[in-house]
């Protein structure tokens, strides 16, 4: 299968830059898959699963939160707002979180703006869980 160069980053640096032959992830639309040849395109990315295939057939799976995905010119960019590789995902941290999170939704009597904060936060949680 063909590759493509891929840049991979957030706000706090670059996370991988080299070749690729699918890149997977959920946009605010749905889920896609980029491959080598795909048209100039750009999207916002959502919340969810995401995985790279490489160059030697391994396959390396992320939590993917928010950010901007762009194929310009056989060139795939994917800046996230938050990037964590399937082994970097704190898997205790992740549970507590959900679980706050569930607990405050639970409890109720929550403003408009901190129910919207604690459902983007039990997102989050159950991404990085559904990852690892």
């Amino acid at each position: 299968m063909k590759s493509f160069p891929l840049r991979i980053g957030t706000p706090d640096g670059l996370l991988y830059e080299g070749e690729a032959e699918r890149v997977v992830c959920r946009s605010i639309t749905g889920d896609l898959a980029i491959l080598a040849g795909h048209c100039n395109f750009c999207t916002a990315i959502g919340m969810g699963e995401a995985h790279v295939v490489f160059p030697d057939g391994s396959r390396r799976n992320a939590a993917c939160i928010g950010g901007m995905l762009s194929m310009i010119n056989g060139t795939c960019d994917l800046l996230a707002t938050t990037w964590e590789w399937q082994d970097e995902i704190d898997e205790k941290r992740a549970q507590e979180a959900k679980e706050r999170a569930e607990k405050l939704l639970a409890k109720g009597a929550l403003s408009e703006r901190d129910y919207k904060i604690v459902k983007a936060k039990l997102q989050r949680a159950l991404v990085r869980l559904s990852v690892k």
